[in-house]
């Protein structure tokens, strides 16, 4: 008789709590919110490829802005990113 593979445990808790430090109110802008996922998801195991997009889309949104605070949380973004992507080779 064969079974299958335990799977492990999945951490819902992250899910249903991470809504609850982002910023809901009308008044959090998108860099607010933006600021508060990237703070709750520090610790959290994400593909370099998909840190590489995210370098290249807000790169992307830093030359085609004219806001000054989104264009300063986009380059304090990438920063994060590239540094996360060092530390992940």
């Amino acid at each position: 008789m064969t079974t299958a593979a335990a799977q492990p445990p999945r951490d819902r808790a992250l899910g249903r709590g991470i809504s609850t430090l982002i910023p809901q109110a009308a008044t959090a802008t998108p860099a607010e919110q933006a600021a508060a996922v990237l703070t709750a998801m520090q610790s959290v195991p994400v593909r370099v490829g998909v840190l590489q997009a995210a370098v290249v889309l807000l790169e992307e949104r830093v030359r085609a802005t004219n806001d000054d605070a989104e264009r300063a949380a986009a380059v304090t973004t990438v920063a994060m990113l590239r540094a996360a992507i060092s530390q992940a080779r």
